[in-house]
């Protein structure tokens, strides 16, 4: 049994906000159901090269995986009609339609309450509904500018020009904001029966996520000093030169950074009066980040991987993005799975990170085409009526 079985989802959800939320919870088990638009489908579908199917791209196969696809022009009554006997079977509706375009079609939380009276509605919204940003359009860079993301690197390396964190980090912050609301909701309507009506907005829910660290001392009032957590921004926390690559090192407690002087031969750094003098004022990272940096290229990565693990000095050799997928750990784990999709052919599938001791490994279902599994919903709904 899955954790999430007997749950139905309705996903009219597009790109990675939402198709990731779902997809975590397709993952877990739940029955999502794909609403897209007839002839095109999501948008996710073309982020990839388009080889050999242009409209099963390669990140489509990772965010859609273990849907079903129907494909419903909601302009069109009978397309319409469908929707709501999906909405009258479901637990949850999730859509990220804007709010007026989502109440003209008739499928607001009043409409869709109507429907099913103790359905869990979720709203992915670019930014909460109540402030004066509430009907602005919102993409990942959208959010990075507007959450005071593009700042960071500046601060780190004094170029001024503000920069993109290269991720869609915001679009997949929100979406497990949104996996984690369903989840909550879902158990809220098990212990009291009720449904009820759920924001996920991409700003408060990525600025939240950064501001963890990064909101520090402006947190007071008055504040105590600007906001960046130091650590972060130090130019000179970076991955260390060896002789043969880089290798990235977190000195990380006193002890630590003891041990490691110790094994650079730097033990009297620590020692100096500059460095007593940094340290007092919460400043003598920089010294020792810059010793690290002097001595690494001393040494191959192996080597000094090697020596920091015998002597409990967190370290990791600096992998290129292309080299992950034969990282030794991750093929040990079984992470990527070399599967067959019926319609593409050979990929590699990343396996869910979390493992639950009461559900035990299975195969994941594939990302659906378009429409791929509208005759057999609308036959099940058919059969619901007679």
């Amino acid at each position: 049994m899955t954790m999430l079985e007997g749950i139905r989802i309705v996903d009219l959800t597009t790109v990675i906000f939402g198709p990731y939320a779902t997809q975590m919870l397709a993952d877990l088990g739940a029955e999502v159901i794909k609403v897209e638009t007839p002839g095109t489908g999501d948008v996710s579908r073309y982020l990839g090269s388009g080889v050999p199917h242009p409209a099963m791209g390669s990140i489509h196969l990772n965010v859609n995986r273990g849907k079903r696809s129907i494909a419903l022009d909601l302009k069109k009554p009978e397309d319409a009609a469908v929707l709501r006997d999906l909405i009258a079977s479901a637990d949850v509706f999730f859509h990220n339609v804007r709010g007026r375009a989502i109440a003209r079609l008739g499928f607001d939380y009043p409409g869709c309450r109507a429907i099913k009276p103790d359905i869990i509605y979720v709203h992915g919204t670019g930014f909460g509904q109540d402030g004066p940003y509430a009907d602005l359009q919102a993409y990942d860079d959208v959010i990075q500018a507007a959450s005071g993301t593009t700042s960071l690197l500046p601060r780190v390396d004094g170029d001024p020009r503000p920069r993109y964190v290269p991720s869609l980090i915001a679009d997949k912050v929100a979406g497990q904001f949104g996996a984690q609301a369903i989840l909550a909701a879902l158990v809220h309507k098990l212990r009291t029966g009720e449904g009820q009506e759920v924001q996920v907005p991409m700003f408060e829910c990525f600025t939240s996520f950064m501001l963890v660290e990064h909101l520090r001392d402006a947190a007071l009032d008055p504040p105590l000093g600007p906001a960046g957590y130091p650590r972060q921004l130090d130019p000179t926390r970076q991955p260390f030169p060896t002789s043969d690559g880089y290798l990235a090192i977190v000195p990380y407690t006193p002890e630590s950074t003891a041990r490691l002087m110790a094994l650079l031969g730097s033990d009297g750094l620590t020692e100096t009066p500059e460095f007593e003098a940094a340290r007092a004022k919460g400043r003598h990272m920089p010294i020792v980040y810059s010793e690290i940096a002097r001595k690494t290229p001393a040494k191959t990565t192996a080597e000094w991987l090697a020596l920091f693990a015998e002597n409990d000095i967190p370290a990791m050799a600096v992998r290129d993005l292309q080299d992950i997928k034969d990282d030794p750990h991750l093929v040990e784990t079984q992470f990527f799975r070399h599967r067959t999709h019926p319609d593409v052919g050979a990929f590699h599938e990343m396996q869910p990170p979390v493992k639950y001791g009461a559900m035990p490994p299975r195969d994941l279902g594939f990302a659906p085409r378009v429409d791929g599994d509208g005759a057999a919903i609308r036959a099940e709904i058919a059969a619901r009526h007679d």
